[in-house]
């Protein structure tokens, strides 16, 4: 099972957001469907894509915050063709962010901003070695710009089974202040590979809650660990929701919630939903008493 999963917060349509991805991603599959109502933001669909075996939940509940490039998904493509393939459908509708051609650092290489707004950075490298196949990466900029490293440590450390596999600091020429900042980083959270840099320290844009991480627990000991630990420095938002030192929005999930939400019926997931509504940390046994009908 995936311990951290990305979680987009679409406006609306889910069937047109879910369709557009399976149009684009070769054998991507939807593993999971729901919804919720009497939610603040009244009746919300859900959804789980599989993309490149990875998972990806999905949310549509009406206007929040806009996608922006802080967060994206790289995708190490194999040729040339899959990266032009893969840039020609996202481009419909969407933009350019940085031109599809060849850099330093790949062969061939685009950042495309989709119609809705997500960010993708397509990448061949040849003669890399085989890695994942997406991978999220987090971009530091504006009040946060060179927080990188900061992060870098915070995030290997907050998790247990984490590790730092690559890290390349800016040399001091691209500009002058940026020495010592992180030109690129990856690493590593609960068998999940991750990467950062420090973008542009100028650049008008933050973390939102348009995309967060979704942590799974097992336990009540473990919903508390990782609630304190993301809060230290950051804040506590609603139903499960945070957001860390960095401004990066988590979601503390326990398993046993993700089970009622998927196999309760319609009137089992009313009560959990009137249940955790009312919660910033979840609270596991309030939750099964709630499924229950105690």
């Amino acid at each position: 099972m995936q311990k951290i999963t990305p979680f987009l917060w679409f406006e609306k349509d889910m069937k047109a957001v879910t369709d557009f991805y399976l149009s684009i991603f070769p054998d991507s599959t939807t593993s999971y469907v729901g919804s919720l109502s009497d939610t603040p933001s009244g009746y919300v669909d859900m959804a789980t894509l599989v993309i490149y075996g990875k998972e990806i939940s999905l949310m549509t509940a009406g206007p929040y915050l806009p996608f922006n490039p802080t967060v994206s998904f790289t995708i190490s493509c194999e040729s040339e063709d899959e990266v032009r393939a893969l840039h020609e459908k996202l481009m419909e509708g969407g933009k350019e962010l940085m031109p599809l051609q060849a850099y330093p650092f790949a062969k061939m290489y685009a950042w495309v901003a989709d119609k809705y707004g997500v960010s993708w950075q397509l990448m061949f490298r040849e003669g890399a070695q085989a890695g994942p196949k997406v991978t999220p990466s987090f971009m530091f900029v504006g009040s946060v710009w060179g927080r990188a490293e900061e992060a870098l440590q915070f995030y290997t450390k907050v998790f247990k089974n984490a590790s730092t596999l690559y890290r390349m600091p800016h040399d001091g020429t691209e500009p002058p202040e940026a020495a010592n900042t992180v030109k690129y980083a990856s690493f590593m959270l609960e068998g999940e590979h991750f990467s950062l840099m420090d973008g542009a320290k100028g650049a008008p844009f933050s973390f939102e809650q348009a995309i967060s991480f979704m942590v799974s627990c097992e336990t009540q000991e473990e919903v508390d660990y990782y609630w304190a630990a993301l809060t230290e420095g950051g804040k506590e938002v609603q139903c499960g929701w945070l957001s860390d030192k960095f401004g990066m929005p988590w979601q503390i999930v326990p398993a046993a919630f993700s089970r009622m939400m998927s196999t309760g019926t319609k009137e089992q997931i009313m009560r959990v939903t009137a249940a955790f509504m009312k919660m910033k940390k979840f609270d596991i046994a309030t939750l099964e008493q709630a499924f229950k009908g105690e």
